[in-house]
């Protein structure tokens, strides 16, 4: 999994203005483990403070999407999730029927993609993979 990003300082960094519950709303997206939509950001960001609304958190999301510090995410259950903007390339295996979502890197597919573009006649220059599937060998 890649390392954890410090969005308070990339707020910082961009010349963004941090006020308290901005800088809420980054230490809870910063120590999350997993791609929060916004109702579950909004959950833990008002256990830290109460005051924090459901509106103050869109703006906060869609202000560091616009500056480039969160990535958004459609992981096909209808739901804009999160995480900060990685600063290395990695891919995404969604469980299709816990919705868990496994961060990965894995070099011989990330230049099998880029042979392909070549191939097709194109140098690539970004990419997005996410694949879905459902766990093997479970005893339910």
């Amino acid at each position: 999994m890649p390392e954890r990003i410090d969005l308070e300082q990339l707020c910082a960094d961009k010349g963004l203005r941090i006020t308290e519950q901005r800088r809420v709303i980054a230490k809870v997206l910063s120590e999350s483990d997993d791609h929060p939509d916004v109702e579950l950001l909004h959950e833990r960001a008002s256990a830290v403070d109460p005051k924090i609304s459901i509106a103050t958190v869109y703006r906060t999301v869609r202000l560091f999407e616009e500056a480039g510090i969160l990535d958004r995410h459609d992981f096909g259950d209808g739901r804009a999730r999160y995480e900060p903007a990685p600063e290395a390339h990695h891919d995404h295996l969604i469980d299709v029927e816990s919705g868990k979502v496994v961060e990965f890197v894995d070099p011989e597919l990330e230049a099998l993609q880029k042979q392909i573009a070549e191939k097709l006649g194109y140098r690539l220059v970004d990419h997005r993979m996410e694949l879905y599937g459902v766990r093997i060998g479970r005893d339910d």
